[in-house]
Parts: structure tokens; C-alpha cells; sequence
């Protein structure tokens, strides 16, 4: 009976300090990462194809594709792990990869608006309505996230369950950086019918 009594104790005293909710906003940012991941995954495998249609385009410029695909290596290169939500620097270098290679897939599609056979290649025009979802699909999950981190950090910061957090070391998670979203949002920004042909942005 007394044993019973303690873990009572114990069990009401964990939920009252914030614990139960602990495990519960984890869970959430544990699942809206995987999803982050899923999408640039699903990103990352289309960009194989595109590459090859826009290869068969005579004289198209060798040196843009070059930047997709060494940004693609450089992106899918990056060692992700459990821990690395809870490592500001690995996610830092994590954004930059991703936001190198978006600024590289847009500088691609403004390119490819110079070539009409492109254009008329409805196999492309697919590829690229795929990419155009699926970039749409990583600005909801990396939403998703950021939503997901601060109402993590939030709780790790409210008292008592900063005390919990000192006890159980929960400790506040990074989160996406304003300038690194601004990078990594670069390439939803194309138009795939109106648009008039542009000139490349020169590089920096």
C-alpha cells in the first residue's frame, strides 16, 4: 500500500511539473522533423530526372546543371541523425545545404525559360509541376516544425517546467534561422506559364 501510495505520488507530482507534456511536444517535433525530411527527400529524388531531360537540351548551360548537381551531393551529404534537431551547428550547416541547393534549382528553371524546346517537352513541364509541389509540400512541413520547436521551447522556458527540464535535461531545441528561411524559400517563387523569359541571375 505504501509502495502504491509513493508511486501515486511520484506519478502525480511528474504530471503537475509538466513531464507528461515533455514527452508529448518531443513526439510532435520528432514527427513534423521526419516529415521536413521526407519532403527534401522527395525533392532530392526528383532532381536526378530533371537533370537528364534538361541534358538532352543542345548547348544548355553546362555550368548550371553543374551547381544542381554537386548542391544535390553536397545536400544529401549531410549526416542526418535523431540528434541533430537538438545540434544548432549541425542544423545550421543543414539549412545552408538545402538553401544552397534551392537557389541552385531556381537559377536552373529561369534558365530553362530560354530554351522553347524545354518548354514544349511536356515530360519537363511534369517534372517541374512535381517540383513546384513538392516545394510547396517543404514550406508546410518546415512550418510545421518551426511551430512544432516553439511550443517545445515555450515549455521548456515556462516555470515549473523549467525545473523539470533541469532535472531531465530538456533543453531548448534550435530552430530554423530567419535568414537561412529566406534561402531555402527561393525556389516555390517560379512562375510555370506567363512568366517572360529571364536572364540568368548572375552569381555570387
Amino acid at each position: 500500500m505504501i509502495r502504491f501510495l509513493v508511486a501515486l505520488a511520484a506519478a502525480l507530482s511528474l504530471s503537475g511539473c509538466g513531464y507528461n507534456q515533455f514527452q508529448s511536444l518531443d513526439e510532435q517535433v520528432n514527427a513534423s522533423w521526419a516529415e521536413v525530411l521526407s519532403q527534401y527527400q522527395r525533392r532530392a529524388d526528383l532532381i536526378p530526372n530533371i537533370v537528364n531531360t534538361v541534358k538532352g537540351e543542345a548547348n544548355f548551360e553546362q555550368e548550371t546543371l553543374t551547381r544542381v548537381v554537386e548542391a544535390r551531393a553536397r545536400a544529401t551529404a549531410v549526416q542526418v541523425t535523431p540528434e541533430l534537431v537538438n545540434d544548432a551547428e549541425a542544423l545550421k550547416k543543414f539549412q545552408a545545404a538545402q538553401g544552397e541547393l534551392s537557389s541552385a534549382l531556381s537559377r536552373l528553371l529561369v534558365v530553362t525559360e530560354n530554351y522553347p524546346n524545354l518548354r514544349a517537352n511536356q515530360g519537363f513541364q511534369d517534372l517541374r509541376v512535381q517540383l513546384e509541389g513538392t516545394e510547396n509540400r517543404i514550406t508546410v512541413a518546415r512550418n510545421r516544425y518551426i511551430q512544432a520547436v516553439s511550443a517545445y521551447n515555450v515549455h521548456t522556458r515556462s516555470f515549473p517546467n523549467n525545473l523539470t527540464a533541469m532535472v531531465f535535461g530538456y533543453d531548448p531545441k534550435p530552430n530554423f534561422t530567419v535568414q537561412n528561411e529566406a534561402a531555402i524559400t527561393t525556389a516555390p517563387t517560379v512562375d510555370f506559364g506567363t512568366a517572360q523569359p529571364k536572364a540568368p541571375a548572375a552569381s555570387r
